[in-house]
């Protein structure tokens, strides 16, 4: 045989051909040898008369009979199946979701979300991420039916259900036991000689000490640290000393400005700080009544943790700064004169957010809240003064979609998102009462759109419970909008501000709008009319309620 038949068709790649023992022979020849030449064929000559029939026998050097070869050919093709399995599974979760949002789907789509559970206690340990797990698919599913008497007769269950009962307010003893610390650091009274909530606390640290050093609010937010680094520079320079001792100056607001989000509440903290009377904390909406004290950032995020009452007061340095400089004056010094200066405060979230406290208070009021934020207002300043700015809900629920909205954005998206809340909140009313509901974590995270910050004689007749109804001022937008000199002087006169000359009250009144709607969310235009429609049915019981509780028919919204 003129080549090594074994060697040939074995050992195919020239780098194991040059290793193989039998071909380094002195009869082997690298320029003869087709398999180190690199040719596709083998050409074979047997010597043997009994094989002439093979005249010739093709050899192949890609033997694909390889077991090497074949482990990667096999390789090739699990990864090309796994990735097409992996297209093809996104592709089919895309149209469930697609086709469930538009109504498309031939069979229920398991990401609606139907009855209310009736257990509360199901609650209590829950996490945040599997709050939407109470809500069941309904029997009748038409979140995205764009079918006004359909959806009507949701709202006309929710009617049928509507009470407005008198809660009952706890006594001071039961708020002591919920907050004993903030009860050891705001005092029963204040000083007299200012018209501000204020006192004088002893303060223990030394010269090194950093007053701002554990402030969350200074350590959770980068904004606000420019606030805390000039705080640090004039902190020892408003220290009051006295026997050997050092106390600061504490002050809570006199003011609040409590809601509602997206009711021109901004425009009113904007104009208000104009007056030479008035100061605001150094954040415009600390949210701590309602969120920061349980530790709440975003309530998504879940919790951190708790911002004890130390921080909040330490938003009102910079005006108890300017207050304790009036108070030390030498005119401050004379008998009968006093601090006018008032401090306000404008978080938006206060008067209907009570969403954290059943995670933090026992639930035995049947799914109620056994306190609220006023209760514990109240406890501290029952002297209180709180303005509320409303408009038509049907126009704040839009404003509020547009405002938070990420995505998508569009009236029938809209549409949609109100339909499923509804049903939703249907859900709700038929197993719990009213109240129940809309303070209901659950509930108000699960719906797209916040629906129950409109329900506004709910949050106002409980907060009636605990203040007096000449220290809420309730304010439309409409007609702050129309008629803005009007509005403000009602709230200087509320607030017993001092007269302004004309050039500071043109500054307050023709400054222009704050915190107006977006042009790109302009451009989406106005909500649909059926949309309109039914949230005009929604909302009229309430707006009947509210314009008989301040006897006033404007907040029936008719004319908007």
């Amino acid at each position: 045989m003129r080549y090594c038949i074994n060697c040939c068709i074995h050992l195919l790649p020239n780098d194991l051909h040059r290793q193989c023992f039998r071909c380094r022979g002195p009869d082997h020849n690298n320029q003869k040898c087709p398999v180190c030449r690199g040719e596709n064929k083998i050409p074979l000559y047997p010597d043997s008369k009994q094989m002439k029939w093979l005249a010739v026998l093709e050899v192949r050097t890609d033997h694909c009979e390889s077991w090497n070869g074949l482990f990667c050919l096999r390789k090739g093709k699990l990864c090309s199946l796994m990735f097409g399995l992996i297209i093809m599974t996104l592709v089919m979760v895309s149209y469930i979701l697609t086709g469930a949002k538009h109504g498309l789907l031939l069979i229920p789509s398991p990401f609606h979300y139907g009855a209310f559970a009736s257990n509360p206690s199901l609650m209590d340990n829950e996490s945040l991420s599997d709050m939407k797990d109470h809500y069941q698919p309904s029997k009748m599913n038409i979140s995205y039916v764009k079918d006004y008497p359909s959806i009507k007769l949701i709202i006309d269950t929710i009617t049928s259900k509507i009470e407005f009962i008198t809660r009952q307010r706890p006594d001071l003893e039961e708020l002591r036991k919920q907050e004993p610390h903030m009860f050891s650091v705001i005092p029963n009274k204040f000083l007299p000689n200012s018209k501000n909530p204020c006192w004088y606390e002893e303060y223990r640290g030394n010269t090194t000490t950093d007053p701002y050093a554990t402030n969350s609010y200074a350590l959770y937010s980068k904004r606000f640290r420019i606030i805390f680094d000039y705080l640090r520079k004039v902190f020892w320079n408003h220290l009051y000393h006295y026997k050997d001792k050092h106390y600061r100056l504490r002050c809570l607001p006199h003011f609040y400005i409590i809601g509602q989000p997206k009711c021109g509440t901004t425009d009113l903290y904007d104009r208000l700080r104009l007056h030479p009377d008035v100061r605001f904390s150094a954040i415009k909406e600390p949210h701590w009544w309602t969120r920061k004290r349980f530790g709440i950032i975003r309530l998504r995020d879940g919790f951190h943790d708790r911002y004890p009452v130390e921080d909040y007061l330490d938003l009102f340095d910079l005006a108890a700064h300017q207050i304790q400089s009036v108070l030390q004056s030498d005119a401050g010094r004379e008998r009968g004169k006093r601090n006018n200066i008032i401090i306000g405060e404008a978080s938006a979230s206060t008067m209907w957010d009570n969403n954290a406290w059943i995670f933090f208070y026992d639930n035995s009021t049947e799914g109620e809240p056994p306190f609220l934020i006023q209760d514990f207002i109240h406890a501290f300043q029952p002297n209180a003064k709180l303005i509320i700015m409303l408009r038509d809900p049907v126009e704040r629920l839009y404003s509020d979609y547009l405002y938070f909205a990420s995505a998508n954005k569009s009236a029938e998206d809209f549409h949609e998102k109100v339909a499923e809340s509804l049903q939703l909140f249907e859900g709700c009313v038929l197993d719990y009462s009213l109240r129940a509901c809309v303070y209901n974590n659950t509930l108000n995270n699960a719906m797209p759109v916040r629906l129950q910050v409109g329900l506004y004689v709910v949050y106002l007749l409980d907060w009636l419970t605990v203040f007096n109804k000449d220290q809420i001022l309730v304010l439309r937008l409409e007609d702050h909008a129309s008629n803005m000199r009007y509005t403000m002087h009602m709230v200087f006169q509320f607030l017993d501000l001092g007269p302004l000359s004309e050039k500071q009250e043109a500054l307050i009144t023709k400054s222009p709008a704050s915190n107006t709607r977006r042009p790109e969310d302009r451009s989406l235009g106005p909500m649909l009319p059926t949309t309109k429609a039914i949230l005009r049915d929604f909302y009229r019981p309430f707006n009947t309620k509210l314009a008989q509780v301040l006897f006033d028919d404007a907040f029936l919204w008719k004319r908007t």
